[in-house]
């Protein structure tokens, strides 16, 4: 269920929206611009903050993986959201972290800004995932909500970033601990498992039933809302097209993202073209389906 543009939640009101995803060593400032015309939100990144996160990026690049290492990296962060000042694109940026401390500063940054603050809970490289980033805080719901109410309590918008399929992970559980913790988003890679978003769309919308019936028993929305049913379902992999667009709609999202399609003008033009239909009911008018797309892998 999408928030509405007050600093907590989409660009778009209760629209869909379109979401240019972090890519690592590449999305930065200049890639923002680039797309600008195109999406409604750019996530900057991902920016390893702390040491550990650091020393695993360094290890990264070691064997050939672009990423951002700067000398300071939240100084960073100001600096290429500062660069973005004016430009018709609401900014964000995805962040990775072992500790909790330089989640909240980036966050600060991201607040003053209003820009988005993303929590990379989502990146599998064994070096990242040995010291405690990316995906193995989806084993750690604990750590990971401390970062969520870091964040959160900054007063950024506060997206969480996420991938199905890792085995023992509960996805909707995820969202509910995150939701309660004062995550905004939940943006989802959904992998080769795209009906996860259907049940998390699912999650939220009973969320939204068990606040709407508390308020007709007189409880206040305090005392029953744990955050969920305001949730941002952002879904991530393949969107290609108006037919992967379609279907992500159909399962229940409430925007979508794209990665390597933001470096490929004429994909990028025809989800764009996408999004717009679907904020216009547009998107299924001819003849009840989505037009095809070529194939491409996420």
């Amino acid at each position: 269920m999408t928030r509405s543009a007050d600093g907590s939640g989409s660009p778009a009101g209760d629209d869909p929206f379109l979401v240019a995803a972090s890519l690592s060593g590449a999305a930065d400032a200049a890639w923002a611009r680039a797309v600008a015309d195109r999406v409604d939100v750019a996530l900057l990144g991902g920016v390893a903050l702390d040491p550990p996160s650091r020393a695993a990026a360094r290890d990264l690049v070691s064997r050939g993986r672009d990423e951002f290492l700067p000398s300071d990296p939240v100084a960073f962060v100001a600096e290429q959201l500062g660069a973005l000042g004016g430009a018709p694109v609401r900014p964000g940026v995805n962040v990775r972290s072992a500790t909790l401390e330089p989640v909240r500063e980036a966050a600060d940054v991201c607040a003053d800004r209003d820009a988005v603050c993303e929590v990379n809970a989502h990146c599998r490289q064994p070096e990242l995932r040995a010291v405690g980033c990316g995906e193995s805080l989806l084993r750690d719901p604990d750590r990971l909500a401390r970062y969520v109410a870091a964040a959160a309590e900054t007063g950024a918008t506060t997206s969480v970033k996420v991938r199905a399929e890792v085995p023992g992970v509960d996805l909707v559980a995820v969202a509910e601990r995150v939701a309660a913790a004062g995550a905004d988003w939940l943006h989802v890679d959904a992998m080769d498992s795209e009906a996860v978003i259907a049940d998390l769309a699912a999650a939220v919308e009973g969320g939204a039933v068990d606040e709407r019936g508390a308020a007709g028993d007189g409880e206040s929305a305090d005392e029953t809302d744990d955050g969920l049913a305001d949730l941002t379902l952002v879904a991530n992999n393949g969107v290609r097209g108006r037919e992967t667009v379609a279907e992500y709609a159909a399962h229940g999202a409430d925007a979508v993202s794209v990665g390597r399609p933001t470096e490929d003008p004429p994909v990028l033009a025809r989800v764009a073209e996408a999004v717009k239909a679907w904020r216009s009911g547009a998107l299924r008018e001819r003849g009840g389906e989505a037009d095809p797309e070529p194939g491409a892998s996420p």
